[in-house]
């Protein structure tokens, strides 16, 4: 009997023997390549993005170097004169920047209150089930074509725009504007509304035991602590404004001038994206036309860039202050 229960003792350790612990030189070299090879393949994957990045400011910057070498740029920024085709022509670009600044100033006016006021709301207010209802029914605005909306623009709000208010033209800077701060909203509501909600429940908690109102919690204690998300929110808001060419395209009205009166956003102004989709097409490529369309294009990239830079830093701000990094 002892016997027997040695020999069924024994089994499992012959059989566990079989599974050698120490791998061959062959097994050994396979997992190490397979290692660095999936190293490798996980990195090119990742950094392909960031190539992509670097390949379009190469590309950019070398068509428009053509045009940086031979024209003053002091002047390409601050003249008002756009004429490229004519028999003199001229490369001011200063409208142009100008018709930007308008209509992204004026959609931001529009979306940051509605934004920040939506986040407030979805965070703090409403319960629970009805934000998992409206919060995605906001972020359709942003599946939605710009095309579709400058047709909206163009073919609805123009038209009683100019019946209702008098205006000459209903495709101006305040129909792009508006448009703009509808398009800007997904941006500002998911960012601030993801900046507010991290704000821990010990802060709100602490205000109403000190025996502040629902309303002094929020704009004293929540808003004020997550003030770096929030405006990071409006940065990356303003660069979908900055960014957008159909809407502007469509619906500004594309006249190269500086509104007179300055605060009149009635008249039509053009924009960098606008120019560049709408003459690109028809532009003969090496012409001084071509390289200025690309010198445009990259103001318009440093500007991006510079705001993606500045919304960087405030999203990492945000996160150390609450104890994320």
């Amino acid at each position: 009997m002892e016997n027997t229960i040695t020999n069924r003792e024994a089994e499992p350790v012959a059989e566990s023997n079989d599974l050698s612990l120490v791998l061959t030189p062959l097994e050994d070299l396979r997992g190490f390549l397979f290692h660095h090879l999936g190293r490798l393949l996980l990195f090119l994957i990742t950094s392909s993005s960031v190539i992509a990045v670097f390949l379009i400011f190469f590309f950019v910057i070398r068509e428009a170097m053509p045009f940086i070498k031979e024209h003053d740029l002091i002047k390409f920024l601050t003249s008002k004169q756009w004429y490229p085709e004519a028999d003199t022509p001229k490369f001011g670009a200063l409208s142009m920047i100008v018709g930007s600044a308008y209509v992204t100033v004026a959609s931001l006016i529009f979306a940051v209150p509605v934004g920040i006021l939506a986040a407030v709301f979805l965070s703090d207010i409403v319960s629970f089930r009805i934000r998992e209802i409206v919060k995605p029914v906001i972020e359709i605005l942003a599946a939605i074509p710009s095309v579709a909306y400058g047709f909206f623009a163009v073919l609805v709000l123009a038209p009683w725009l100019q019946n209702k208010f008098g205006f000459t033209t209903g495709t101006n800077a305040l129909n792009a504007s508006i448009i703009l701060s509808i398009m800007a909203l997904p941006t500002i509501i998911s960012v601030a509304e993801d900046s507010i909600s991290t704000v821990g429940r010990e802060l709100r908690e602490a205000s109403y035991g000190l025996g502040a109102t629902r309303f002094e919690t929020i704009f004293k204690v929540v808003l004020p602590t997550a003030h770096s998300g929030i405006i990071a929110a409006v940065i990356l808001g303003m660069m979908r404004a900055i960014g957008e060419t159909m809407v502007v395209w469509m619906a500004s009205g594309n006249a190269a001038q500086i509104p007179a009166p300055w605060w009149n956003l009635s008249q039509s102004v053009r924009t960098m994206t606008a120019s560049i989709a709408g003459e690109m097409g028809e532009t003969v490529k090496g012409s001084d036309h071509y390289y200025s369309l690309f010198a445009t294009g990259v103001l318009l990239l440093i500007l991006i860039f510079t705001l993606n830079l500045i919304s960087e830093y405030f999203l990492v701000s945000a996160k150390k202050k609450l104890g994320k990094i």
